[in-house]
């Protein structure tokens, strides 16, 4: 965190230029209160990038609709019903709301709409202290009402009121609490931690869309481990994605192995630093970081405690990747992402047989053509599944993986492995065969593909001969 001053500095540079600026002049102009509010003034003073210009006022929504209209390129009233304005100025994007005093049902988490009338009240309705600041335009003069800056210099995360009552108003709350937690690297506030594991039953009325969107911004945060620790350790987990918690597998005495949880995060964690070194300046990859952690699901339904105290877990790869398809379809997940993770998980322990033995080119194509577009992850996934502590094995596997990599890229090279194809199209093989369009057709074509990933690239000519045998064969 930068100091007070070095903030204020940045704040007073931010409202002097801009959006900020225009929008402070204009309002003053109409005889309106206006303050940037929460995210971006919380970032300023964390030295944090501020990507959002959000701004509460005591002007209602038409009358923000008639301020702004002049000053912007385009206007959106999309929130009117929530007295929301959004507007793009001077290529920047802005939203501004009305101040509110909400009230809860305690059914659902959408409230009765209700406007306030100052600012002090509209921050003490906010989710926690630290959002709940507010820097008052053009005057430049903080208000922070909850001890916000306190908190922020404490690193801890606190509802402005009981938290029990705040999360009982919205219970995304609580996994905003989390997501915040992990984003900023702060503590949650004890009162704030126990309310959240009483309370936890109440994700429920909570939509599907909105717990997504949630867990996915906790997975894009430079560091998600302790957020999802904190879902594990809330209950949380238990409700949305119970695999994870599923990962604790009991350890008796006589049987030992991995504990698979911290295996599971540590891996995560692995991912995301390979994820960064090898492709610097790229956004978080959701993909890759849900692979990662949901790649031993399968391991609590495939656990098998062998005679001499070994604990095996066969096939685990191709269970995970079905329960893995079958939670994020339930978290409404894209069917996209829904296809590369679980492909993903089933082709993790595909490299592991490479070190027993040394891969024939044709095991190195199949290893390519399997993973398809996923091959750069499955990269990185492989990578960071190796979490033991012995070095030698460490290195060993290593080294072997580099070694892989450096024969698709030769094979890739020499091959175009990457649109590997038969050596004869449909087209031909009906030619050749005399056959029309029909189910004998993507038989050929299947194994002149098999003949093709066993043996490279062929002539047209002895393409021709391995499907004549084969027909002849079959015949």
């Amino acid at each position: 965190m930068q100091s007070v001053q070095q903030s204020l500095e940045f704040l007073s540079r931010l409202a002097s230029e801009g959006p900020v600026a225009t929008l402070a002049v204009a309002f003053a102009e109409a005889g309106y209160e206006l303050a940037l509010v929460g995210g971006p003034v919380r970032d300023a003073f964390l030295g944090r990038p501020i990507t959002d210009l959000d701004f509460t006022t005591d002007a209602r929504p038409d009358d923000i609709l008639r301020i702004v209209t002049p000053l912007s390129q385009v206007q959106w009233d999309v929130g009117r019903a929530f007295g929301t304005i959004a507007a793009r100025i001077d290529g920047e994007t802005v939203e501004i709301t009305t101040y509110r005093s909400d009230v809860y049902d305690g059914q659902t988490r959408k409230p009765e709409v209700e406007f306030g009338d100052t600012l002090d009240d509209d921050l003490t309705r906010r989710d926690f202290t630290v959002n709940a600041m507010a820097l008052r335009l053009p005057e430049l003069k903080l208000v922070d009402p909850s001890g916000g800056m306190d908190d922020l210099i404490a690193g801890v995360l606190r509802t402005p009121g009981a938290p029990e009552r705040s999360f009982g108003d919205d219970p995304l709350r609580m996994l905003r609490a989390i997501r915040f937690s992990a984003q900023l690297g702060f503590r949650v506030d004890v009162d704030t931690a126990v309310a959240i594991t009483e309370l936890r039953d109440t994700i429920g009325i909570v939509s599907i869309e909105r717990v997504n969107d949630e867990l996915s911004k906790l997975l894009k945060t430079d560091a998600p481990r302790r957020g999802v620790e904190l879902l594990v350790e809330s209950g949380l987990a238990d409700l949305i994605i119970p695999e994870i918690p599923a990962l604790q597998l009991q350890i008796d005495e006589h049987h030992h192995h991995k504990d698979v949880y911290q295996h599971s995060l540590t891996v995560l964690d692995q991912a995301i630093d390979l994820e960064r070194s090898r492709h610097p300046g790229s956004p978080p990859d959701l993909v890759l970081r849900l692979a990662a952690l949901l790649h031993d699901i399968g391991k609590p339904a495939t656990k098998r405690n062998e005679p001499g105290g070994q604990v095996s877990f066969h096939h685990h790869d191709v269970i995970g990747a079905k329960m893995a398809r079958k939670r994020l379809r339930a978290l409404r997940f894209d069917n996209d992402t829904i296809a590369a993770v679980s492909r993903l998980i089933e082709l993790h322990l595909r490299f592991f047989g490479y070190t027993d033995g040394a891969w024939t080119d044709s095991a190195v194509r199949r290893y390519v053509r399997d993973a398809g577009d996923q091959l750069e992850r499955l990269h990185i996934l492989t990578r960071a599944d190796v979490t033991t502590r012995n070095r030698r094995k460490a290195d060993r596997l290593q080294f072997a993986y580099d070694d892989l990599e450096e024969r698709i890229r030769v094979l890739a090279e020499e091959e175009e492995l990457a649109a590997v194809r038969p050596d004869l199209d449909g087209n031909d093989i009906m030619r050749i065969l005399g056959i029309g369009p029909g189910r004998e057709v993507g038989q050929a074509y299947a194994h002149l593909l098999e003949v093709r990933l066993d043996e490279g690239p062929l002539s047209p000519e002895v393409a021709e001969e391995r499907l004549r045998a084969w027909w002849a064969a079959r015949a």
